[in-house]
């Protein structure tokens, strides 16, 4: 398992090496990733691709997917792709679209057409001062 997102992530099932990998009958948002240190840092994976699907198995993975040649361009080699995906729980086309634009937001993956705004504004919630934002404690005067 591998957390993906801002905060604490989404609970990505993987990543596993993309060409052996078979993909499952059923919706969710899938994240492709490469290893960029794989020699200094093993742990370490960059996401390069996000989307979501109706059907992860007809998806055309692993290598016939329309983006799999930038995929490949950015890994440097085909069998050094890994896929993670996230089988929204009673999730609709909705959530998984929401979930996909808030990974690119915060990964800017380079094969995503696709950029989002990782912001927040101020005038999107509003803000707002209480009691309880102030220090737990006052000054005492001696």
């Amino acid at each position: 398992m591998i957390r993906l997102g801002s905060l604490a992530g989404y609970p990505f099932e993987g990543p596993r090496v993309l060409g052996g990998w078979n993909p499952p009958s059923a919706p969710g948002v899938y994240a492709i990733l490469y290893r960029p240190e794989v020699d200094l840092k093993p742990q370490d994976f960059a996401v390069i691709y996000v989307n979501h699907s109706e059907d992860l198995s007809g998806e055309d993975f692993p290598f016939r997917h329309r983006a799999s040649s930038c995929w490949v361009k950015r890994a440097g080699d085909k069998w050094k792709l890994h896929i993670c995906t996230y089988e929204v729980p009673g999730g609709l086309s909705s959530h998984r679209e929401q979930i996909m634009q808030e990974l690119i937001a915060v990964y800017r993956p380079g094969c995503n057409s696709e950029k989002y705004d990782p912001t927040w504004k101020d005038q999107w919630i509003g803000s707002y001062k209480a009691p309880t934002t102030n220090p737990l404690t006052t000054r005492r005067d001696p």
